[in-house]
């Protein structure tokens, strides 16, 4: 069982889809999924599993990363009544949520951009659990970057590990003794560690909750340093003030575009 399995799963359960099923027996229709809204599409090959998964036949209009305007159609179902009304909700719940994603992550590599070619806009594990590898992968149709996917595949030394450690010196040596082939990163609140860090020769800094002056100057200083330190800031980002960082950071990571974002609309029409 996959994870369109297990949507499915939690919609039908083992008793279906009860009204359709008192309500039709074979009948054949054509539906169309239509945009409600400009946005940048992400999820249409999740929508194409969801309905042949429950028997009806797809056709996408449109691309994954496509911008589409309002009252576009962007895919058209064939089949049985029964089985389009079944994966109608899940499918346009995916679509909403991962369009939703990729058009944010969308707009703001294009205001980066436009100051810094080179910025890149990364996600955050503040994702939705069991949803992770759907939002994480449009952040990607956007335009941006998945950061570390889990726990597992990079190293980022955070706050509370050094509370508990005691000091960045003895996290980075103890981190570097027994990872070797993973990205090490760390998170510093302050110019100190900033600069310790960069004496070690980690892969990647997060300046996190700095304001745009502060930042920059700490930048410079590690830059002269180190200039292959990746700098990644953090914290406290938006639409709003995301321009005042763009022009010196290497990756600005967001939580929001995958923990706060509104869904884009769309809806399935019988046809």
């Amino acid at each position: 069982m996959d994870d369109i399995d297990r949507f499915l799963e939690e919609d039908l359960d083992k008793a279906g889809d009860i009204t359709s099923d008192s309500l039709f027996s074979n009948e054949k229709c054509k539906a169309q999924i239509i945009s409600k809204e400009d946005c940048i599409i992400a999820g249409l090959e999740e929508v194409k599993n969801i309905f042949l998964r429950v028997g009806a036949e797809v056709n996408n209009i449109s691309n994954d990363g496509d911008s589409v305007e309002k009252n576009t159609i962007v895919t058209i179902i064939k089949g049985s009544a029964k089985s389009i009304l079944k994966g109608e909700r899940l499918a346009l719940n995916i679509l909403g949520r991962m369009s939703g994603i990729a058009s944010e992550t969308r707009d703001l590599v294009n205001i980066c951009k436009k100051i810094n070619p080179n910025a890149k806009i990364a996600a955050t594990r503040k994702t939705t659990p069991g949803f992770r590898k759907y939002e994480k992968k449009a952040v990607v149709i956007g335009g941006g970057e998945t950061h570390r996917f889990g726990l597992f595949d990079a190293v980022l030394i955070k706050d509370n590990h050094l509370k508990l450690v005691g000091s960045i010196e003895t996290a980075i040596n103890k981190t570097k003794q027994k990872v070797h082939d993973k990205i090490i990163e760390i998170e510093v609140e302050n110019e100190k560690d900033a600069i310790n860090s960069a004496k070690m020769n980690v892969d990647v800094i997060m300046l996190d909750n700095f304001d745009a002056e502060s930042a920059d100057k700490i930048v410079k200083k590690i830059k002269q340093i180190n200039p292959n330190i990746l700098i990644e800031i953090s914290g406290g980002i938006t639409r709003q003030n995301i321009e005042k960082f763009a022009c010196f950071a290497d990756r600005i990571s967001l939580g929001c575009i995958t923990h706060s974002i509104k869904n884009k609309d769309f809806s399935l029409e019988i046809i």
